[in-house]
């Protein structure tokens, strides 16, 4: 069997334990190709080789030489993750007896830099829901898409997953689908519930394009199907132009503002974990450094012996 099939025979194993997102998956499939055309190049090993007395010569040297070359090509936590991919994949080699041990195991995960999220402030966002052109039905979509971003906080994958079923007009509460597959109810504010309300009555005709499937899409394109998540990050770029804003925003961003703002409104971090849909709290601690900021703002203003 050659190292290329073992590589689609890991992916399909991983897919099913059922605790990886199809972009996971896609992620460690490509980050695992990468390595394997690295392999080629350093003529260690082929993709058409058949690999019984060949995956001994992949060692810790080798993949040290590999992911030292990926410095000043990817982010540190880019990199990061194409070990973890390696990892996994060895270890399920192992498993198999395939090699007699891990040659990653022993490769140091690249020590990450602080990460301060890229956020809004309120002025800010408000100003970016107000750009959507509320008399077209494409700009309706914008708008609700805008709108609930920034009210639950989901991620891109999350929102163009969403069905017409998955939202409860009566309590406004919305069913997502998280990463590994894991649903979680968040809350929905009025206004953006409202948005909503309004963009499926501005696109009847639009939905009309496509036949009644079961599970119909809620946010769709302007050919009535699914809308991908491309398209949402050009969407939310667009507008963050438009306004003026910095050219980095995306719909993460508006995943972030949404945690800052809760905090910074007095919400406790352990709520903001289960809307965030983070498995580790540690994942939700990187907003305190935001917050912590403001903070620090208002103390050295107020405090007489700041």
């Amino acid at each position: 069997m050659t190292l290329a099939q073992l590589i689609e025979k890991f992916i399909i194993y991983l897919g099913s334990q059922k605790a990886y997102s199809d972009h996971t998956l896609k992620s460690y499939q490509n980050d695992l190709f990468q390595f394997l055309g690295f392999l080629a190049q350093s003529d260690l090993i082929s993709e058409e080789e058949v690999l019984q007395d060949r995956l001994g010569r992949i060692d810790f040297l080798t993949l040290r030489a590999y992911l030292g070359g990926l410095f000043g090509q990817y982010k540190k936590t880019t990199i990061a993750r194409k070990l973890s991919a390696l990892r996994s994949f060895f270890h399920f080699l192992e498993k198999n007896d395939l090699v007699t041990q891990n040659p990653a195991a022993d490769v140091s995960t690249p020590k990450q830099g602080k990460y301060i999220p890229t956020y809004l402030p309120v002025d800010d966002m408000f100003r970016l829901l107000e750009g959507p052109d509320k008399e077209k039905p494409l700009g309706l979509r914008d708008l609700a898409i805008l709108e609930v971003l920034y009210s639950c906080g989901i991620r891109v994958a999350e929102l163009v997953g969403l069905d017409l079923s998955n939202i409860d007009f009566d309590q406004r509460l919305v069913k997502v689908i998280g990463k590994g597959k894991k649903e979680r109810m968040v809350p929905i504010g009025k206004q953006a519930i409202q948005a909503v309300k309004i963009y499926l009555e501005g696109t009847t005709r639009l939905r009309a394009k496509n036949p009644p499937i079961q599970e119909q899409p809620l946010f769709i394109n302007a050919r009535g199907g699914r809308l991908s998540a491309r398209s949402v990050r050009t969407i939310v770029k667009r507008y963050a132009k438009r306004c003026g804003l910095m050219p980095e925003i995306s719909p993460h961003s508006l995943r972030h503002t949404f945690a800052t703002h809760l905090l910074d409104g007095g919400a406790d971090l352990r709520s903001v974990q289960e809307l965030l849909g983070h498995v580790s709290l540690s994942t939700t601690q990187k907003y305190t450094h935001v917050t912590m900021d403001k903070l620090m703002k208002v103390y050295d203003k107020a405090h007489p012996r700041a």
